[in-house]
């Protein structure tokens, strides 16, 4: 590929060329420059090949929502490592935190000994979870581990074995949360078998789902959740035998897909009539990135359990089953995690939550809802935006062949990813045939106009002649 010049990257820009220089990316070489080319290779003939790379971006350095390439190029990242530098790249306060406590205690294992930092840490998210207390915290290192938990307990506490998860689910690797994810079948391709008792159920995808208006919908949904009750525990499986109901209040591997309240509020409802649990998986829709601190406060419903992990330390490996505490009722030997409430990770987390506090939830409500009005025009403007869904600072933006027949075109989402990358935008795709943006929690309105101005030009490339 030839280098992208400043006027080549700014075709469809609205900001000023002042503002892209200050606030756009800054590309050096061609993508991907030598190093980087150099890298890709060597990672070729050592690593696995069940890493799936979107494009070939090779990371050196990263400071708000800037990060470096090897090569010295500079872009925007609006993928937030997959939702997961919610303050930005190497926040400085979570920086110093970090470095504080590598210097005071690295590890001493949790599962054995005491953390004063494990205890802080839970009170600061009793403080903010979104059902009533008390509560009560397990630490894992991933949002899979914290799925898992959520599994394990779910049937410890309930004395039951089947769980109820939603097609287009994902919810881990590991083989109870791989067991529960509905995403895509390579994820499950020559890994059977799967953890027993596991039944998923349509998620309500609306606009794959029904084509009317808000009202049907609304209706879509309701049907969706009340196919459990009306014909599940109707059929093959007893609603005593059901521990939990396990979901994500916006689909992220899924497709960017929003849970409408009122599916919510009926999930509830089935969970409170049989004993059942309520999980919510809010890995990546949780820690701020709606402009809650957890996407289920959209709807006011209140869960039993909710997993969270990525964005709550800003880059460090934590994972957290959170839960109303007469739940966490298993005994000494039960479950654990050598690695779990690291304290240099909790640490990262006690200041992530700090910023998240004082600025990351106004601000990914605010450039949040700007970057939807601006992008909910798309629909009209380009034939291939199919949809636009999302809450706060989690967006997805669904690509179709055209609007009339909705027929997926991934390779034409995967197009705009790659154009994107070429012009110096890190987007990420999720589902069948969307583009998820993601940005961390700090993004400035320049910053996010930028990047839309990036997208739109990719799109209107992409598109068929």
């Amino acid at each position: 590929m030839s280098p992208v010049t400043l006027a080549t990257a700014k075709t469809a820009r609205i900001a000023s060329e002042a503002t892209f220089a200050q606030f756009g990316p800054r590309l050096k070489t061609a993508i991907p420059g030598p190093l980087a080319q150099k890298i890709i290779a060597d990672d070729t003939r050592l690593m696995s090949p069940s890493y799936t790379r979107s494009y070939p971006m090779v990371a050196k350095s990263g400071r708000g929502i800037r990060v470096t390439d090897v090569d010295g190029n500079e872009f925007l990242d609006f993928s937030a490592g997959i939702a997961v530098n919610s303050t930005g790249h190497c926040h400085p306060e979570v920086v110093k935190a970090i470095q504080d406590q590598a210097a005071e205690l690295l590890h001493m294992s949790g599962t054995d000994f005491y953390y004063e930092h494990m205890i802080k840490l839970a009170e600061r998210l009793s403080a903010v979870a979104p059902m009533p207390g008390p509560h009560k915290f397990y630490y894992g290192n991933s949002g899979a581990e914290a799925v898992e938990c959520a599994l394990k307990l779910a049937r410890y506490h309930t004395g039951r074995q089947n769980i109820i998860s939603f097609f287009g689910a994902f919810h881990g690797r590991t083989m109870g949360a791989l067991s529960l994810t509905g995403s895509k079948p390579q994820q499950k391709r020559r890994l059977a078998p799967f953890v027993p008792g596991v039944h998923h159920v349509r998620y309500p995808y609306a606009y794959r789902g029904c084509s009317g208006g808000p009202q049907e919908s609304e209706a879509f949904a309701l049907d969706c959740a009340r196919y459990i009750e009306e014909k599940l525990f109707k059929t093959i499986l007893p609603p005593e035998e059901v521990a939990a109901i396990i979901l994500e209040p916006i689909q992220g591997e899924g497709g960017y897909i929003v849970a409408p309240n009122n599916f919510l509020r009926e999930i509830r409802s089935i969970c409170d009539r049989h004993g059942i649990m309520m999980i919510v998986d809010e890995v990546q829709s949780g820690a701020g990135r709606t402009g809650k601190w957890w996407a289920i406060e959209h709807s006011g419903v209140q869960p039993d359990m909710v997993c969270i992990a990525k964005g709550i330390a800003s880059g460090m490996p934590l994972g957290i089953c959170m839960t109303k505490a007469e739940i966490m009722d298993w005994v000494p030997g039960s479950h654990a995690s050598t690695f779990g409430g690291n304290p240099v990770c909790i640490a990262a987390a006690l200041a992530t939550m700090n910023v998240i506090e004082r600025e990351g939830l106004q601000n990914a409500a605010i450039v949040g809802a700007k970057m939807m009005e601006r992008m909910s025009t798309w629909i009209a403007k380009h034939p291939t935006v199919g949809d636009v869904r999302g809450r706060g600072l989690m967006i997805g933006i669904e690509i179709v062949k055209d609007q009339k027949s909705r027929q997926p075109i991934g390779a034409m989402r995967d197009k705009i990813v790659d154009l994107a990358f070429e012009r110096g935008v890190l987007f990420l795709g999720c589902g069948e045939t969307s583009i998820r943006l993601c940005p961390p929690l700090i993004v400035t309105q320049q910053e996010a106009d930028i990047a839309l101005d990036v997208l739109e030009e990719c799109i209107a490339l992409a598109a068929p002649n």
